[in-house]
């Protein structure tokens, strides 16, 4: 699964860190995400949606190989 976390979160201009609050996961589990290492939980991919404003299928997208 590939996502868009990093350059949303650049565009709002926000850190791992406070991103990380506002959804309430570590700022680990954001660095995780944002390097394909960890797919987010429904609840969590929809906070994030939230945040950004976006979609889920906006900020998630799914690889051939998925």
């Amino acid at each position: 699964m590939r996502n868009r976390i990093k350059i949303e979160r650049a565009i709002k201009d926000l850190t791992q860190e406070s991103l990380a609050k506002q959804v309430g996961v570590s700022r680990q589990t954001i660095n995780s995400i944002e390097k394909n290492r960890y797919a987010p939980s429904t609840v969590l991919a929809l906070k994030l949606s939230n945040v950004f404003e976006k979609s889920v299928n906006e900020l998630f997208e799914l690889d051939e190989t998925d």
